[in-house]
């Protein structure tokens, strides 16, 4: 199952305007070794891998792309910001978040850890919350960001990276 979510702009949150998010169900095939998780994408050209959570604050990145693997556990994340949805992720579960889209954990179980990467040269992305609120120029730098040329867990022009660019 691979999901596009688009969400308005508001509360802080411009999510984005051009591209979806995309919820792909089961795409690792369901719980992996986070080491694992992370060398997948990386071999498909992503970087700046991580495991940890996912903060507890409504923000975005406005200079990257992310990708956000469930290697084990579950949680409830909100995305789109406070006008978005909560969704509930398992281990398996892989998002891919385009510039501006806004996220946050609201809350984890089961030993929850979830891998993180970004697109060739977005690998230190800039976290700015919902509360600052954003402007023009935050916009169109949002728009400027180029898209990834990898699916992140399927390669090349897989599934998530269409869905992404439909």
């Amino acid at each position: 199952d691979i999901l596009q979510l688009r969400f308005p702009a508001g509360n802080g949150i411009p999510n984005n305007p051009r591209h979806p998010a995309v919820l792909a169900r089961n795409a690792l095939g369901g719980t992996r070794d986070d080491g694992a998780v992370r060398a997948l994408m990386e071999a498909n050209g992503w970087s700046g891998t991580w495991t940890w959570r996912v903060f507890d604050y409504d923000h975005y990145h406005h200079d990257a792309f992310e990708t956000l693997a469930v290697a084990s556990g579950g949680a409830t994340l909100q995305l789109g910001g406070p006008q978005g949805e909560h969704v509930d992720v398992k281990a398996g579960d892989v998002v891919l978040l385009p510039p501006g889209f806004g996220h946050r954990q609201i809350a984890m179980r089961d030993g929850f850890r979830i891998c993180g990467a970004y697109p060739p040269g977005q690998e230190s992305p800039t976290v700015l919350r919902a509360e600052q609120g954003y402007a023009q120029d935050t916009l169109r730098r949002i728009a400027a960001v180029e898209p990834p040329t990898a699916d992140p867990v399927w390669g090349g022009h897989g599934p998530l990276l269409k869905a992404l660019l439909e």
